[in-house]
């Protein structure tokens, strides 16, 4: 009797053993860590006299301060409107072209589709701060080959490390390291729509552009949210792009990004406080978004499966 209790009790424990290391995993590193930047956004120093010694400087209770200085920060709220402009370009752009790509890549005649597919996605394996770089000297008039080429053409050369120009600069960057990731996401939703849709659609004299704008689009449609999803946290957590590039003109300033801006005040000034309550900030409009839209996205699909 105590041997099949014992046995039982082994079958029911099985699975909290095998979530463990996963559930431990989480609470260390995402969990914990979340935990302490909340904890740190509630508190600041308060400095004795003229700060020197031992006592004088004291982590003392804030509550809201830190994230009242914060949503009234100008930088703040500066760097968030750029980076709205910077996500207007990107977002559409890249994932215009990932669908795009994908759909001529499902095609029957296209050929060498497995080069490339590779081409495209390659340079989604290069790191951020490589692809910024290799970019970055691509954008100096001193040392670029396109700059040459315009110059030698009698073209005009624009510049694209200020003024307007570089909000094309930084969003060529992001569009060309994310579309090949968009792309085989798309691409893979579309390998898994059966062959007997397209050849009923074929027999019914459907075109190639019918077929890709009523069939293959609408039943991808999951796989659209998706990389719209993953494109928005992208663009809201932008941070290497415009850091690489700064060393290399005077129009990126060290708060360009909300990130930039947590990164200055936790590494430059040395306030981790007011840097842990703009991250929170950030991370709960990330969140607030993403579930948003998703909860958008949920709903029509609903209504639309509703009305078929």
């Amino acid at each position: 009797m105590t041997s099949a209790r014992r046995k039982s009790y082994g079958v029911k424990g099985a699975p909290y053993a095998f979530l463990l290391p996963a559930t431990t995993l989480f609470a260390l590193f995402f969990a914990l860590p979340i935990g302490y930047a909340i904890w740190l956004s509630l508190h600041k120093v308060q400095v004795k006299g003229l700060g020197l010694g031992s006592g004088a400087r004291s982590e003392v209770w804030a509550g809201l301060e830190n994230y009242t200085d914060a949503l009234t920060d100008s930088e703040l709220l500066d760097g968030a409107l750029r980076v709205l402009g910077y996500g207007a370009i990107v977002v559409p752009v890249m994932l215009g072209l990932a669908l795009l790509f994908a759909l001529m890549l499902d095609t029957e005649r296209v050929r060498l589709a497995p080069f490339t597919r590779l081409a495209i996605f390659l340079p989604y394996a290069i790191p951020g701060v490589v692809a910024a770089l290799l970019w970055g000297f691509l954008y100096l008039p001193d040392v670029s080959p396109f700059y040459f080429v315009l110059d030698k053409l009698g073209l005009p050369q624009p510049d694209l490390l200020d003024g307007g120009g570089l909000y094309a600069a930084l969003s060529n960057i992001a569009v060309w390291g994310g579309t090949g990731f968009n792309m085989i996401v798309i691409y893979t939703s579309l390998q898994a729509i059966p062959a007997e849709v397209h050849e009923a659609a074929k027999l019914d004299g459907a075109t190639p552009l019918q077929i890709a704008l009523r069939i293959k689009i609408p039943m991808v449609a999951p796989s659209l949210v998706l990389t719209f999803f993953f494109s928005i946290i992208a663009t809201l957590q932008v941070f290497s792009e415009p850091t690489t590039l700064k060393p290399l003109t005077n129009s990126i300033s060290t708060t360009w990004s909300p990130l930039m801006k947590v990164y200055q005040d936790a590494f430059q000034n040395g306030d981790i406080y007011s840097a842990a309550a703009t991250a929170v900030i950030i991370a709960f409009v990330t969140l607030l978004l993403s579930f948003g839209f998703l909860r958008a996205a949920n709903s029509r699909t609903k209504q639309q499966g509703e009305a078929r």
